[in-house]
């Protein structure tokens, strides 16, 4: 049943084989990447951020970057991201068949500082620099301000912070920009009016959100995303990837589980494009891929349909109440 002020659809990202991965030890080898590629397209997903172009050495797991956007399906209507964190990232990057470039500016000081070694006027320079070489490149720029609302070790980021990465994004030429819950405690109240107040200062500018899942609103902060106007939802299959920088139970620190979103856009009468039965056979995979179980609710308790499908166990006792 739909809730009112929900869009008739909306585009979901899926950002797994970058911000998952990037958080898996082990490498997968890029058969492997392209399989899991092939996996997203058959279920119907159209935008996918495949790789990053981080150093090899910081990021060992996503060094093939050039390799898997090479060996990747090209279907009409699929979009393919990478993520550079740096110029020199970005030279690498305009060559490889992508479709968007991505990049994250923190608006929390402390964080960029921790994170890129940047402080966020360094960054932002960085961002300009970047927007021009995507230009020359034909690429569609797309910037994320990470922390937007929300940064550990400190608490909520004042809305200036988050405009002025926003205001940046858009001198540089970014046809998009997304709202990014790094911390994962982020409320729906600061998604909606966050996404509101963007819509209203750009009307012409795409913008979306990218979900972690620390605190359990995922969804609701969806919801809200999409009711004030949100254009796409970001989330990664199982769950994988996110945030780790601070203590908790791993079962809570990833992203938003893709497959959840999914569900809960289906539940609401939110066409996504997406079968989430052939997706959540890419779910098997990256599980057995990885050896990391999923973290989302559809992958364990099923759907509303497993469950009318499903039979009563033979059983010689009554069952016990259970409400």
């Amino acid at each position: 049943m739909s809730l009112p002020g929900l869009p008739a659809s909306i585009r979901l990202v899926e950002v797994g084989l970058r911000d998952g991965l990037q958080s898996v030890p082990e490498p997968l080898s890029t058969a492997e990447k392209v399989e899991l590629v092939q996996l997203l397209i058959d279920a119907g997903v159209r935008e996918i951020e495949a790789v990053s172009f981080a150093h090899p050495k910081v990021l060992p797991q996503l060094a093939d970057a050039a390799e898997v956007m090479a060996a990747v399906p090209r279907v009409p209507g699929v979009r393919y991201r990478g993520l550079a964190p740096n110029y020199r990232g970005a030279e690498r990057a305009v060559d490889c068949g992508l479709d968007e470039l991505v990049v994250v500016v923190s608006a929390d000081e402390e964080v960029s500082q921790r994170n890129q070694r940047l402080s966020v006027s360094e960054a932002l320079a960085g961002l300009s620099r970047i927007g021009h070489l995507a230009d020359q490149a034909g690429l569609r720029l797309v910037t994320a301000v990470a922390c937007s609302f929300f940064a550990p070790a400190r608490g909520p980021v004042p809305d200036a912070e988050r405009l002025r990465v926003v205001h940046a994004a858009v001198d540089a030429g970014s046809a998009g920009v997304y709202l990014a819950g790094t911390s994962g405690q982020e409320e729906p109240g600061e998604f909606h009016n966050g996404v509101a107040e963007v819509r209203s200062l750009y009307p012409e500018l795409e913008v979306g959100v990218h979900l972690h899942n620390r605190n359990g609103f995922a969804p609701a902060n969806a919801i809200a995303a999409m009711q004030a106007g949100a254009d796409w939802l970001e989330g990664s299959f199982a769950g994988l990837g996110g945030d780790l920088w601070f203590p908790g139970d791993p079962s809570v620190l990833g992203n938003a589980p893709l497959e959840d979103l999914v569900h809960l856009c289906d539940g609401l009468g939110v066409a996504t494009g997406i079968d989430l039965p052939k997706y959540l056979r890419a779910v098997d995979r990256i599980v057995k891929l990885t050896g990391r179980p999923s973290a989302s609710f559809v992958s364990r308790g099923g759907t509303r349909a497993d469950l009318a499908a499903a039979s009563w166990p033979e059983q010689s006792e009554p069952a016990s109440d259970r409400g």
